[in-house]
């Protein structure tokens, strides 16, 4: 756990709480008067603004009264003055926070009095103590400063430096790891987190032991601030650069430990080193994706990482690098650490389709798209295994849609012109899963739904030929979640549609087999087909169809049922068991005879009504009415031979 390796943090909330417990003060080290501190190094000069000129006088007096406490090893007394420093601090922040256009120059005082904190931290006659006791308040006080201007922030970045050249490491890390957790609660704004990233960088350069540990306990206070970020801010611009540049020094400073290692501990942090990465990727896809020279230049810097972490695109686009990197961290509580690496999948697939945007990622990455392709064209099963992966970021709301144009682009590529191929009956099984549908399921959201034309084509284009590729054993039954699970009539009659273009390839493959003395492989012409056609015709709620709303998907079901009642009946056979007699009365009496009653009584209901819509309506069922009655027929005729 992280409390196992990092100090916890104890803040100054309140006067009643309690500040942090001293080390005995038997440092003998000088303090400083009100008129030294004055002109200690880094203090403003003599400002000409009366409220500044109090503000920093009241902080002089905190610190030479907080200074003397100390000294005389009076606890009592150094916890109240504390906790009326941080007070102070917060009082001066608050005010600049709120002021509108610096109107009576908060703002200014505020600069002021936050130069004044550096300087007194500066000072190399400090004693060790006084830092011990104001490092952690110090951190939480000056953050909330940053959001008030570039200055402000900067300053701030110099207060950590300045903490971290005269603190403990490990200490230093709780500190910093404590205010990110502000963030959303405390502080609201976010220009505190760059910097403090930066100070992390910097303090896990400088860690001698428990590397794996402490960089363990870090990465999870990062990347959930970094979730926090990217799911708050409505800014998808160059404002996250900073923060994410900060998160990138520290991938940096963990490949330095990590160099310095021994190879025991060294592949360990390496296969965090490599979550955390893709962990990265996601999220400045998510947060910048939609600006590619935004987003780019970080996308360069993350791959760079990928040869040191060994990940490769031919893994990582087929699932194969991520759970290899989780179990080789192995921690005991790895389910709760995970929760903190939630989009390391769909960094894994995105790393692949930036690399296809940009031939400079590929080059970081050291690695080759086009070969890439060329060996996923080769591997039917490769292929799946590549959907099942990509399903993960179409269904992310959150990604800009460009990037999920460039993997169904990257989907229709790699299964074109490839050659037929037949699974093993084992691997056909491991495709079967919530996985494989749920990827298809939102294929088929993006046709209905992407603004795009040329997406929803690409996208249909992608779903049809992810079917085909589909193990033939099985793509009855993914058609057939497909259509249960989908709420658009549109969309079943697009699978339905789907459906019997299938039919018909397997016929012309049935003549093929005959003519080279084979058997013909008829797994689509199934008893599952009429069950489709059953689930659109007299649906599971009951009653026939609703009208207008169903009217697409009926149409499509009608015209399945037609062309399978007259390829078996031409080829006198009987693989869905359509021209059973009993099969032949249960369409006849609850799926054609109640349809066409609605229907008739519909268009005669309407005859004389000639508004629009009601226009419009009446004439989407005329094609309906003609199949119907041509359904009829055939059933007729195929009941009197059963005679």
């Amino acid at each position: 756990m992280v409390s196992d390796v990092i100090i916890p943090v104890r803040r100054l909330e309140a006067p009643k709480q309690q500040a942090l417990h001293r080390r005995s003060s038997n440092h003998s080290k000088h303090s400083m008067s009100p008129e030294t501190l004055d002109s200690v190094k880094g203090a403003p000069a003599p400002t000409t603004i009366t409220t500044a000129s109090s503000l920093l006088s009241r902080l002089h007096r905190h610190f030479y009264s907080l200074s003397k406490a100390i000294e005389s090893g009076d606890v009592r007394r150094s916890d109240a003055v504390l906790v009326e420093l941080v007070e102070f601090l917060g009082s001066v922040s608050d005010a600049a926070v709120g002021s509108d256009d610096d109107v009576g120059g908060a703002e200014s005082a505020a600069v002021v009095v936050l130069d004044g904190v550096l300087g007194f931290i500066s000072d190399p006659g400090l004693d060790e103590a006084v830092i011990d006791e104001l490092t952690s308040p110090l951190v939480e006080a000056t953050a909330k400063f940053a959001g008030l201007s570039s200055r402000c922030s900067s300053t701030f970045e110099s207060v950590i430096d300045q903490l971290i050249t005269k603190s403990h490491p490990r200490d230093m890390i709780a500190y910093l790891c404590g205010v990110l957790a502000l963030y959303g609660k405390e502080i609201d704004a976010s220009d505190f987190i760059a910097p403090t990233f930066c100070g992390v960088a910097k303090v896990l350069a400088s860690i001698k032991r428990r590397h794996l540990e402490i960089a363990r306990a870090t990465l999870s206070s990062i990347l959930n601030t970094l979730n926090v970020v990217c799911a708050d801010s409505d800014d998808r611009d160059m404002g996250f650069r900073g923060v994410f540049d900060g998160a990138i020094d520290i991938a940096t400073s963990i490949k330095v430990v990590c160099d310095t290692l021994e190879s025991g501990a060294s592949p360990q942090l390496r296969s965090l080193l490599g979550l955390y990465i893709l962990q990265l990727l996601a999220l400045v896809s998510i947060s910048m994706g939609e600006k590619v020279s935004n987003c780019l230049p970080l996308v360069i810097t993350l791959s760079q990482f990928f040869p040191y972490c060994g990940l490769v695109y031919a893994d990582l686009v087929t699932g194969h690098a991520v759970d290899p990197l989780i179990k080789h961290v192995s921690f005991e509580d790895i389910e709760d650490f995970m929760k903190y690496f939630g989009f390391v999948k769909h960094g894994a697939v995105l790393a692949v389709i930036w690399g296809c945007i940009s031939d400079a990622v590929v080059d970081a990455a050291g690695q080759d798209v086009t070969t890439l392709k060329n060996e996923l064209k080769s591997s039917q099963e490769k292929r799946l295994q590549v959907v099942t992966m990509l399903g993960n970021i179409f269904s992310m709301g959150s990604l800009p849609w460009n990037l999920k144009r460039d993997a169904i682009e990257f989907i229709v590529v790699i299964t074109d012109n490839v050659d037929e191929q037949q699974i093993t009956e084992d691997t056909t099984c491991s495709f079967y899963s919530p996985r494989l549908i749920a990827a298809l399921q939102a294929i088929a959201t993006i046709v209905m739904y992407a603004s795009d034309v040329a997406l929803r084509k690409n996208a249909f284009t992608a779903l049809k030929r992810v079917l085909t590729d589909s193990p033939a054993p099985l793509r009855l039954d993914i058609l057939q979640h497909l259509v249960r699970n989908s709420n658009s009539s549109s969309m079943v009659a697009i699978l339905l549609d789907c459906a019997r273009e299938n039919l018909q390839a397997e016929i012309c493959k049935k003549g093929s087999a005959r003519e080279a003395g084979a058997d013909p492989c008829m797994s689509f012409w199934d008893a599952g087909v009429l069950e489709l056609v059953e689930f659109v015709l007299r649906p599971p709620s009951g009653g026939p169809p609703s009208f207008p709303e169903q009217s697409d998907a009926v149409l499509s079901a009608l015209n399945v049922y037609r062309f399978v009642l007259i390829a078996e009946s031409t080829g006198n056979t009987n693989y869905t068991g359509v021209r059973s007699r009993s099969s032949l009365e249960k369409t006849y009496k609850e799926w054609l005879l109640p349809l066409r009653t609605v229907v008739t009584g519909i268009v005669a209901q309407n005859d004389n009504d000639h508004d629009e819509l009601v226009v419009g309506a009446i004439c989407s069922l005329n094609p309906i009415e003609f199949v119907v009655y041509r359904c009829i027929e055939l059933v007729e005729e195929q009941l009197k031979r059963a005679m």
